[in-house]
């Protein structure tokens, strides 16, 4: 085994956030397994904490630091072209999963970057409080529905340590499957897939591409989001007609534009409009954002936490809105491990520096992978969008030791010899190779 060289922040805006962003191994003691259709699992005997201790403040950090984070992403993301669409709340909270496990150097790098800016101790029960927030939300009628999942997935006989399953189980609900992916990489890779769709209804599909899972690999973290609700107040269908979308460089293109006129929390500033289109329920909603003509570039690389919190801030009331909305679906996959190490985490990714060993007793894991996939269908009924991420970790091969040099370049003996009977069969030596 290598020897380690360095190892190296209100509900409501909860509520907003949700609308605009997240729309947008060997058994261990103190656990128990059983066999279930996508692996054995591994699970804490420690139950899930329905009443997290959550300090004044803590779950109002924890929405902001996601959204902060979310924001840096996204300013990154939108320097590619096309449509952009992802789940800053399932990225934070595969993350944090494995922020459970990090320590030293790599853990302060995390925190920064994700924007975690309680200490461990509050930051898990705060994410764990949100989740439950979250669920009590969600239903299984088609006017609402919304899940927020977890799941770890680790290597068949690779020792875990109980302390983490018991922090993933207590405040994230998971438990751990386990797999070969030593033995069978590509059939563990399938199982996670077929999870993920399961908990997607099938609109994220293939999430862990071909070559993603290694004999190498011993630990995915797996987050999924399902979210699907009618408008408050739908659009009529009738009302629907094609007409011209404007791009950003002055082409056009047909779309199908959807109208309606109907009581909305509108707010205006320099340069924007917004408006807040309520689900069922009324506790989420979809919250539209359009720059002035010609000012989109700026308004989006100038939107931060304090500018958004400005627009949502503003969407109070309700008043008159004639609303003209395109329908749209779309997917949109793509890997952040280069992103998060330009945002400052480069140790979590790095084979000599990662520092997990609240994970695992060799302290020998490290990210290799971060993938996240995320699907939105609008139309006049409503919304459809799932999300999810895995987070991929490795074990780092060992480092082969320094070879012994042997140069036969003088007189030496040898000899021929039966293995298992220890006979020698021939014995000589070499005192010129060239007589």
């Amino acid at each position: 085994m290598t020897t380690r060289m360095s190892p190296r922040t209100t509900l409501g805006l909860a509520r907003r956030t949700v609308g605009l962003l997240a729309l947008a191994a060997a058994l261990v003691p103190g656990c128990v397994t059983d066999d279930v259709e996508h692996g054995e699992l591994l699970r804490s005997s420690v139950p899930r904490d329905t009443t997290p201790d959550v300090l004044p403040g803590d779950l109002e950090a924890v929405v902001e630091g996601n959204t902060a984070f979310g924001l840096d992403l996204y300013g990154r993301l939108a320097e590619e072209d096309g449509n952009l669409f992802f789940s800053p709340l399932s990225l934070s909270e595969a993350l944090a999963m494995t922020f459970g496990g990090a320590r030293e150097e790599t853990a302060r790098q995390m925190a920064e970057t994700l924007h975690f800016t309680l200490p461990p101790e509050r930051l898990h029960p705060a994410f764990n409080a949100l989740d439950l927030h979250l669920d009590a939300l969600g239903g299984e009628e088609d006017a609402f529905q919304l899940s927020v999942v977890n799941q770890l997935w680790g290597q068949t006989g690779y020792e875990f340590l109980t302390e983490y399953l018991d922090l993933i189980s207590a405040h994230y609900g998971a438990g751990m499957r386990l797999l070969d992916f030593a033995g069978d990489p590509e059939s563990g890779r399938l199982t996670i897939n077929d999870w993920v769709a399961l908990q997607t209804h099938d609109r994220i599909l293939d999430l862990l591409p071909m070559g993603a899972i290694t004999p190498l690999t011993r630990l995915v973290l797996t987050n999924a989001i399902y979210f699907k609700a009618s408008w408050l107040t739908q659009f009529d269908p009738a009302a629907t007609r094609p007409g011209p979308f404007h791009r950003l460089d002055g082409s056009s293109a047909d779309a199908e534009l959807m109208h309606l006129e109907a009581d909305f929390p509108y707010a205006e500033g320099d340069g924007w409009q917004a408006v807040e289109l309520p689900y069922e329920g009324d506790g989420v909603s979809m919250v539209v954002v359009l720059p002035a003509e010609g000012t989109f570039g700026a308004f989006e690389s100038g939107l931060d936490p304090l500018r958004l919190a400005a627009v949502l801030d503003g969407l109070v009331g309700g008043g008159p809105v004639a609303l003209t909305m395109p329908k749209f679906t779309f997917t949109v996959g793509f890997e952040v491990k280069d992103l998060l190490v330009a945002m400052g985490m480069p140790d979590a990714f790095d084979d000599a520096l990662a520092d997990f060993g609240g994970i695992e007793p060799l302290n020998e894991l490290y990210i290799t992978r971060v993938i996240h996939k995320a699907f939105v269908g609008v139309d006049e009924t409503g919304t459809e969008a799932a999300a999810a991420t895995a987070v991929v970790m490795d074990g780092r091969t060992s480092i082969p030791p320094e070879p012994k040099v042997v140069t036969l370049d003088r007189p030496f003996l040898f000899l021929i010899r039966d293995v298992e009977t220890g006979t020698i069969l021939f014995l000589g030596r070499v005192l010129d190779p060239t007589a």
